[in-house]
Formats: structure tokens, C-alpha cells, sequence
């Protein structure tokens, strides 16, 4: 029955839902986990780099961006379409620093990401980014870290801890076992680490 509602990016099925955000969404549990933790004093975000075949170049694969100096990124999903992202992430981060010369706010990047993916819902001749991203940064104006995730609907959420990608369900479940607000960014570190291992 959902093949009916699946030609279309903007025909809703008779349940209710997008099927290409479903489609990229089932892109995004395929795809390599990542995790984000705010810590106290700072944040994580982490990722598994795990290659194909052992002749590929590894210093030519990143998974973790910097965008700004205060705001990093990482991906579960498609690399091509996060390249896309952190490309448009890194123009508006530019294009904000030009007009108010200072850094882009965290919360800011992360809602102007998600203005991008939601976009493409909704647009001729383009389908959904097959990605859901983490946004870590540092929040000067409440002088502490902040900690995004944006799906492929265009969705953000701030969180103390996620995980997506693979296994994000039992990731999330060991987050919610191990976090605490107290957690420094050494201890943010190692919880990151043992969660990729879940």
C-alpha cells in the first residue's frame, strides 16, 4: 500500500506520514553510530570510523566537522549528503560571523541545519538528506555547552545525551543508565567510547 505514496516526496499516505522521511530515516538507523554527551565543562560527540576495505586513504574520510571554532558535527547516515550539510552548515556559520562579527550560536546553526533539511521535504526535484545530525557546541551567553540533534524532517531536539545510527536504541538506553549532570568531559569522553561499544 505505501508504494502508492512513496513516488511522491510531498503525498502523504493514508496513515499519516512522509514515506521518503521514513526511507531516510531507515538510512539513518543503516548507518554508523554517533554519539553526543554535555558534560559539565564541555561536550562530546563521537562516531565509529570503520572502513570497507583496509586500502582506503583514512586521513581522507571525517566523520567529526568543525564549523566553527566553538561548534563541531557529527553524522549517522549518508556521507555524501552530510558533506552537503556541513557545506551549507559552515556558509551560514560565515554569513553570520560577516553581519554580527561573532560566532553563530549553537541553538542558531542548529535551527538554520534543520531550516535546510526541512526544505528538502517539501521540495520539487530533490528527496530528503539521508543524515540525522549531532551539533555539539559552547554557548557563550550561558557559558556552557549545548548538545543538538536535527533529523531528516527538518526536527531538532536539544539533548544531555543521544546517540543515533545503528543500535541507537540499546545506545540510548546505556545513556540514560550512565549519564549524570555532574559529568565531567573526561568522564563525557569515556561514556562515549563504551557507548559505541554497546
Amino acid at each position: 500500500m505505501t508504494e502508492r505514496y512513496s513516488f511522491s516526496l510531498t503525498t502523504f499516505s493514508p496513515s499519516g506520514k512522509l514515506v521518503q522521511i521514513e526511507y531516510a530515516l531507515s538510512a539513518v538507523a543503516a548507518g554508523a553510530p554517533s554519539v553526543a554527551i554535555k558534560a559539565r565543562d564541555g561536550a562530546v560527540i563521537a562516531t565509529e570510523k570503520k572502513y570497507k576495505s583496509n586500502l582506503y586513504d583514512e586521513h581522507s574520510i571525517s566523520k567529526v566537522e568543525v564549523i566553527t571554532p566553538e561548534i563541531g558535527m557529527v553524522y549517522s547516515g549518508m556521507g555524501p549528503d552530510y558533506r552537503v550539510l556541513v557545506k551549507a552548515a559552515r556558509k551560514i556559520a560565515q554569513k553570520y560571523k560577516l553581519m554580527y562579527d561573532m560566532e553563530i550560536p549553537t541553538i542558531q546553526l542548529a535551527q538554520r541545519v534543520a531550516e535546510v533539511m526541512q526544505e528538502y521535504t517539501q521540495s520539487g526535484g530533490v528527496r530528503p538528506f539521508g543524515v540525522s545530525l549531532l551539533i555539539a557546541g559552547w554557548n557563550t551567553t550561558t557559558n556552557g555547552p549545548m548538545v543538538f540533534q536535527c533529523d531528516p524532517s527538518g526536527a531538532y531536539f536539544p539533548w544531555k545525551a543521544t546517540a543515533t545510527g545503528k543500535n541507537h536504541i540499546n545506545a540510548k538506553t546505556f545513556l540514560e543508565r550512565r549519564y549524570s549532570q555532574e559529568l565531567g568531559l573526561e568522564d563525557a569522553v569515556s561514556t562515549a567510547i563504551l557507548t559505541l561499544k554497546v
